[in-house]
């Protein structure tokens, strides 16, 4: 993956920098003397993915946490962590049913728990084909996507479900979308990582048992989706309730 710095109004490319293992996308630019204002676009090029974003001066150091360990890990004799960086992208659907969530099932580590729709992207597919799909599959709807709205990286040691031991960095797209047409939600893709799908009102949205990482970056990004919400006239209200969804 290759992180490209977008500084001033003319488009200025100020560094190209090919993302390290374990590396925060956001700040990579630090070592260069700009800090992250906001994502731009993401795209394949190639047999890579280049994320490119919105920058400006800054005299901050650069950081780099070490990877969390799983409290519970144990080592076998000769056994090492394999290294994985993984990149997905994922999107926050909204419709007038509310927030499209998806339940993770028991293939993943955190069973029970939900999340946003998405997933990985196959080799030489295009980060906005591969959240469309994965939308599909793990919900069975169609979404017309808007902006790049974040990136989130994560870094831990742990031991997959799989029962490999992974050193495992994970890169998280974070698109908007919203679905025109919203239907009760169909796990396509069954026996994989979703364990169901379902429409959330936003105005509840802090009810649903969420992960820590997505409880905490919704709280970021859906204070004006709810806001917005609010503002619908009552006559409108009506085409939101799921029990009316076809």
């Amino acid at each position: 993956m290759r992180i490209i710095g977008i500084g001033g109004h003319d488009g200025t490319v100020v560094f190209d920098h090919p993302l390290g293992h374990g590396e925060d996308p956001t700040q990579a630019g630090l070592r260069y003397g700009y800090r992250t204002m906001r994502p731009l676009t993401v795209r394949r090029a190639g047999s890579d993915i280049e994320l490119s974003l919105s920058v400006e001066s800054s005299d901050e150091l650069p950081r780099q946490r070490p990877p969390e360990l799983d409290a519970d890990l144990v080592l076998g004799p000769d056994e090492n962590p394999r290294i994985h960086q993984r990149v997905a992208a994922y999107a926050v659907v909204t419709s007038t049913l509310g927030l499209l969530a998806t339940e993770y099932s028991d293939r993943t580590g955190v069973p029970g728990l939900w999340g946003l729709p998405g997933g990985g992207i196959d080799a030489g597919e295009d980060p906005a084909t591969a959240v469309v799909r994965e939308i599909l599959e793990e919900s069975n709807q169609t979404v017309k996507l808007g902006d790049l709205v974040g990136v989130v990286s994560g870094h831990w040691i742990g031991r997959s479900p799989h029962g490999q031991v992974e050193d495992f960095h994970a890169v998280r797209l974070i698109y908007a979308a919203r679905c025109a047409e919203p239907t009760t939600p169909e796990v396509i893709d069954v026996g994989g990582t979703t364990e169901s799908a379902r429409w959330v009102p936003l105005a509840d949205w802090t009810t649903v048992p969420w992960t820590v990482g997505w409880r905490d970056l919704l709280g970021t990004w859906l204070p004006d989706e709810v806001q917005s919400a609010e503002e619908v006239q009552p006559a409108d209200r009506d085409s939101a309730d799921l029990d009316n969804a076809t």
